[in-house]
């Protein structure tokens, strides 16, 4: 990983998310992006004259600089980039990152649905969708180690599972962190557990190959109670990270509606790594 983008928005979440930036930067010795997006509503809300305009750049900048700060005060080796783009802010800063090689983006959410009002809030669902890199998204104000320890891998029968696997063991190598893999047998039939199997071998190749501490179970789960057992499994694990697919297809667990489910309702930092073989398609 050579990039880290960071959406900001000088919420508490952002916070929380630049933050956590911060801890993978100084592991991965990657670039922070600091990347503040300004709305077209926003030049319009109580900016009347140019000199207003300047003054509320002036302040964002400001502001911006305060942060980049706090960047290089923890991260001292790591380079620290502030940008400042104009347009839907899901839109400019997955373009941003698609830029730049390995590269991760990084934002905040928080609420009782997952996702505040806001830059963060109303965009971090789309950009998760629209995003060509892995996204990590977290809540406000959450209080889990920033030094990853334990990353749970959700395992499933599709093929694009084990895409998870890349990004997933290379925090945890960085990290000296453990890999917990967590085979999801839905629906429960012989053919499903024997899937299973095969991609929890798969997913502890991978993990051995790298010299990455790794645990593998597989558990049967009901139709309703897919996402429930997943964030459950993880809390009691003590996981610090939970890594999932952007699936495009509704027959898998994290197929559109259940990432939202997951989205809305995880206490931890979630790792979304979209689906490669749907951009290789669209080309």
């Amino acid at each position: 990983m050579k990039n880290i983008i960071v959406g900001i928005d000088f919420s508490n979440s952002a916070m929380t998310a630049m933050r956590h930036a911060v801890a993978i930067a100084i592991r991965s010795k990657a670039a922070l992006h600091l990347v503040w997006v300004k709305t077209p509503g926003a030049s319009n809300i109580g900016i009347e004259t140019e000199e207003e305009g300047k003054s509320y750049m002036s302040h964002i900048q400001e502001r911006m600089q305060q942060w980049a700060a706090l960047c290089k005060e923890e991260a001292p080796e790591c380079t620290v980039n502030s940008v400042y783009l104009e347009g839907k802010p899901h839109v400019e800063v997955n373009a941003y990152a698609a830029k730049f090689p390995e590269s991760i983006i990084v934002i905040g959410a928080h609420g009782a649905s997952g996702f505040e009002e806001g830059y963060i809030g109303n965009n971090a669902y789309r950009m998760i969708n629209g995003a060509t890199v892995p996204v990590l998204i977290m809540r406000e104000n959450i209080q889990i180690n920033r030094d990853l320890t334990k990353v749970f891998v959700p395992i499933d029968i599709s093929f694009e599972t084990l895409q998870k696997m890349k990004l997933s063991i290379y925090l945890a190598k960085i990290f000296a962190a453990q890999v917990y893999l967590f085979g999801v047998i839905y629906p429960n039939s012989a053919e499903t557990r024997h899937v299973i199997n095969v991609q929890l071998r798969n997913a502890m190749e991978m993990c051995d190959d790298a010299n990455v501490r790794n645990v593998a179970e597989a558990h049967t789960v009901g139709n309703h109670d897919v996402c429930g057992t997943i964030l459950k499994s993880a809390k009691d694990l003590d996981a610090n990270l939970i890594t999932i697919m952007r699936e495009e297809q509704e027959t898998d667990f994290t197929a559109s509606r259940n990432m939202r489910q997951i989205l809305s309702t995880s206490s931890m930092p979630l790792l979304v790594i979209p689906n490669r073989n749907t951009f290789s398609a669209a080309r």
